[in-house]
């Protein structure tokens, strides 16, 4: 049953009753019926819905309470209520990637140039790039705070820094990361521009060209370009879309296929949303550990988690130096002031040298500024906002695509991060649908993209990232139709 269904169902019960509270719940179960409430928003707060519908307080509180009772909102402590997520008949999952134990050379960049040259165009509908719209990031209170640092210290502001990057960022990333369950010094810590230059950065530390480097399955293609453009080889591992890597699958391409490194994503994966538990993560730990093998850790979507508490890092579990965790403000802050981090462990000097002759160091007055938005609660603030915003935009497209897509298709179910891993019915080409889409305006990212071998020829990944609009749905029942189009044809009675 869809929200819509529901909310309607709760409605038409409802109108048998005449009493003044459960009218007060009808409206507001009309509203949620009609779209104007959506999954994930709040509804008015009991006084103002008690101005708007001219009843007493204690009114609204027992419409509210009859709502909470039959599941349509929800309470959230301090907060207010809310249309309630996850009522909808939500389509089955994908099942565990599959992929043979050998390694591979990599050939990805030339479809992801094209793919990131469309989601630049502002002309197209962008489901495809996971990048925050402008609207999510805090520019006025970023300018302002930049403003200030650069007249409170200009001389830091426009003087080279050293490479490990600004003292005062360092001390908040080190505080931050107890929240991951890390024990950092500030003196481990290198700043980078962003996190493609912390993976980069660990890469060539840790591996050479020609090297074999463990990655997911699927796998952000922007670590595939990377090991790409290294001159090294890949060992695709399969990937449960819920608990990330197999372990034993891992296991056994350790013994046959001589990794050098591994680069994982434990906490909400790109594209499949993945999130390790955390007894695995120590086992994997221990697994490469005593073997010897440096794991990257690529953390960039581990704030963007939906639950109460943060998932901890891999490097919580590290004992011996073998972990280089790598972060970034990108996804949650600013795209704009690419300013990322890496704790390199035993390999701490490596990076470091590859730091200063790569880029010397990174800009000093967004260091500066993000320092000070991390001390004064700024952060914090804003991660909250886009936790919920996040959580509701998820909700919405794969409601969206619940209802709009073919029977066969499979949605996986992220607790994190900003993107949806679809699976079509097998016989869905999706470089074709690439192609259609582009044509209708519309930008995605096809499953290929995400494999040094071309798998996933039948998934796309979705941006979860826009805020919900009748642009955004239109596009989604567009996709819907075409897939149906190509699905219905494959089977002999398409058009």
């Amino acid at each position: 049953m869809t929200t819509h269904d529901l909310a309607g169902h709760t409605a038409s019960q409802l109108a048998q009753e005449d009493s003044l509270y459960k009218q007060v719940a009808l409206r507001i179960s009309e509203l949620i019926e009609h779209g104007t409430l959506r999954p994930g928003e709040r509804v008015p707060s009991v006084r103002r819905c008690s101005e708007q519908q001219s009843v007493s307080i204690a009114t609204v509180m027992q419409a509210y309470r009859l709502l909470e009772n039959r599941g349509v909102i929800e309470a959230r402590p301090q907060s207010g209520y809310y249309v309630r997520l996850q009522r909808w008949t939500a389509p089955p999952e994908p099942q565990m990637s599959r992929s043979a134990p050998r390694a591979v050379n990599v050939r990805v960049s030339d479809l992801v140039m094209q793919m990131i040259r469309a989601a630049r165009d502002p002309g197209l509908v962008p489901l495809g790039a996971t990048l925050p719209r402008p609207e999510l990031v805090p520019m006025k209170e970023l300018n302002r705070t930049m403003a200030s640092m650069g007249r409170r210290d200009p001389l830091a502001a426009n003087t080279y820094e050293a490479p490990s990057g600004v003292r005062a960022l360092r001390v908040q990333i080190a505080r931050r990361a107890m929240e991951a369950g890390c024990t950092l010094a500030p003196d481990d810590i290198i700043t980078t521009v962003g996190a493609t230059e912390a993976l980069n950065l660990c890469l060539r530390a840790v591996a050479k060209p020609g090297d074999v480097i463990a990655i997911e399955s699927p796998a952000f293609f922007g670590i595939l370009q990377m090991i790409e453009s290294l001159g090294m080889r890949v060992c695709e591992v399969p990937t449960y879309p819920r608990k990330g890597i197999c372990l034993d699958e891992l296991d056994k391409r350790l013994k046959c296929c001589r990794i050098r490194a591994c680069v994982f994503t434990p906490n909400f994966s790109n594209p499949l949303g993945s999130c390790m538990p955390d007894e695995k993560k120590k086992a994997l730990v221990k697994m490469l550990s005593e073997r010897r093998i440096p794991l990257i850790e690529d953390d960039i979507y581990g704030n963007l988690g939906f639950g109460p508490v943060r998932p901890k890092t891999a490097k919580a579990y590290d004992q011996d130096g073998w972990v280089l965790l790598c972060d970034s403000f990108t996804k949650t802050l600013s795209p704009g002031y690419r300013v990322g981090w890496v704790a390199p462990g035993r390999f701490k000097a490596k990076v470091e040298f590859l730091k200063y002759v790569n880029t010397s160091a990174g800009p000093s007055l967004p260091q500066m500024a993000i320092a000070e938005f991390l001390q004064n609660g700024g952060y914090d603030h804003h991660l909250r906002k886009i936790r919920r915003f996040y959580a509701a935009q998820m909700q919405r497209m794969s409601d969206a695509i619940s209802r709009y897509f073919p029977e066969g298709t499979k949605v996986t179910r992220p607790q994190g991060g900003m993107c949806l891993w679809v699976e079509m019915p097998p016989r869905v080409n999706a470089l074709t649908l690439y192609e259609q889409a582009i044509a209708a305006k519309i930008t995605i990212a096809p499953g290929p993209l995400f494999s040094a071998k071309q798998k996933f020829l039948n998934c796309i990944r979705i941006n979860c990232g826009n805020p919900w609009s009748d642009r955004i749905e239109g596009a989604v029942r567009k996709l819907g139709d075409m897939v149906k189009s190509m699905n219905g044809a494959a089977n002999g009675n398409g058009e």
